[in-house]
């Protein structure tokens, strides 16, 4: 049998230099425009509330510069790759149902233009990952700890005209929807997280962690809530699974205790505040009143179920709402109500692959195994968020599957360069 014992030991088997050496193969100024033009991607990646955004402006030159550099194409991402050409195939053909609009259209390249840049993230990260890594993940924590001070700055309405950074009362920072907001916000916190329990605690990393997750706080989504909840744990679990020794075990669990006492005794302090308590407790109840009722999201999802089943080629964008008068918020229904059974088998099918790779990968020992387990936390705790909110088109969540791939692709790269051995015999 294979137990944690030999995961944990082979995921703590240390990758030799010479495996990585490949990994930065473009020349110095290429490599150098090309990490450039990343981490101003990112860093404009919560400027959300226009369309287009100007990240979207730069993600084709970002495509530009890893031309120039000479990003490959790794045969791992042809799994990503057709399920994604799938996926959006099928939503073409939707289109035939919906005929002669122009937002039916503009949702398709939408979809189209979010899966190549999935693509296009997975092979930046394939190669010279420490570097790009460390650039990506710089500029999300500055753009995630800014659009959360925005944020704040709207809640607590600290200048006049402070209030365009909220919305209902709660706060949407740079973004047009709280419920989008939120959740961008995880993956920054959890990389923050992660590098204080496995590696070194630093006043900065407590400051922008800090920012970040009182933004994640004022959003008052209780599907973030719940998100950020499971793939902390996950980061947590995976952190002691692949922690290289006992020491370093001891002190995930004595960082993670220590942590959520910290974090209660915040909460209590800030949720003493009248205009953070209310709003708490009126959003921390399970059952909301656009839930229920002839018009909710529950008799919504109900009544997806059925037109999923009567519309096996897909009712088309935005033909459910302009039908029942309002979305079924299931990321999962909106797959087939929209690609059709096809289509959302195959967006089913490129999760579960992630997903897999995600994990797989995140128990190789590599210098980048900390983003890895964030990724994969992250995405996993949306997948779930999934199940009360559309994601198909959020940007953050093509981003995070873009980096769980190419950091497959990396250790798959390094793992057979090193030879590597498979998990100890029993």
């Amino acid at each position: 049998m294979i137990t944690a014992r030999n995961i944990a030991r082979y995921a703590a088997a240390p990758m030799p230099a010479a495996a990585l050496a490949p990994m930065a193969t473009a020349a110095p100024f290429r490599e150098r425009l090309l990490i450039t033009t990343l981490f101003l991607t990112v860093l404009a990646s919560s400027i959300a509330f226009i369309e287009p955004s100007p990240h979207d402006g730069l993600m084709g030159v970002l495509a530009i510069a890893g031309v120039i550099a000479g990003i490959r194409f790794h045969r791992i991402l042809a799994v990503p790759l057709l399920l994604l050409l799938g996926w959006n195939f099928f939503g073409l053909m939707t289109l035939l149902n919906v005929p002669g609009q122009e937002k039916t259209v503009q949702y398709a390249v939408t979809s189209i233009y979010l899966a190549l840049a999935a693509l296009l993230f997975a092979m930046l990260f394939s190669e010279n990952t420490v570097a790009r890594l460390k650039a990506m993940r710089s500029a999300y924590i500055l753009t995630a700890a800014f659009t959360a001070i925005c944020g704040a700055i709207g809640y607590f309405h600290l200048f006049p005209g402070a209030e365009m950074f909220t919305l209902y009362d709660r706060a949407l920072g740079t973004f047009k929807d709280p419920n989008v907001y939120a959740p961008f916000l995880i993956l920054p916190a959890l990389f923050l997280l992660e590098g204080m329990l496995t590696r070194r605690i630093e006043l900065s990393g407590i400051f922008f962690s800090g920012i970040i997750l009182f933004g994640l706080l004022l959003g008052f989504s209780r599907g973030s809530w719940f998100n950020f909840s499971v793939a902390l744990a996950v980061v947590i679990a995976l952190s002691l699974l692949t922690a290289p020794t006992p020491k370093a075990r001891t002190r995930i669990i004595g960082l993670t205790l220590a942590g959520v006492a910290v974090i209660a005794i915040l909460l209590a302090i800030l949720l003493s505040i009248h205009s953070i308590g209310g709003m708490f407790e009126q959003r921390a109840q399970l059952i909301q009143n656009y839930d229920v009722g002839t018009g909710g999201r529950f008799r919504l999802q109900e009544l997806a179920v059925t037109s999923v089943l009567n519309f096996p080629n897909g009712m088309g964008p935005f033909e459910f709402a302009r039908v029942h008068g309002l979305q079924q918020h299931n990321v999962y229904l909106q797959a087939f109500l929209v690609y059709g059974w096809a289509g959302g088998l195959s967006y089913i099918l490129l999760l579960v692959a992630t997903l897999w790779v995600g994990f797989k990968y995140a128990l190789v020992r590599t210098p980048w195994q900390g983003c890895a387990i964030a990724a994969v936390a992250a995405f996993f705790g949306l997948i779930l968020e999934g199940f009360i909110i559309d994601t198909d088109h959020w940007r953050n969540f093509f981003l995070i599957m873009g980096i769980i791939w190419g950091l497959a692709a990396a250790s798959r790269a390094a793992k057979r360069k090193a030879q590597m051995a498979p998990f100890p015999a029993c």
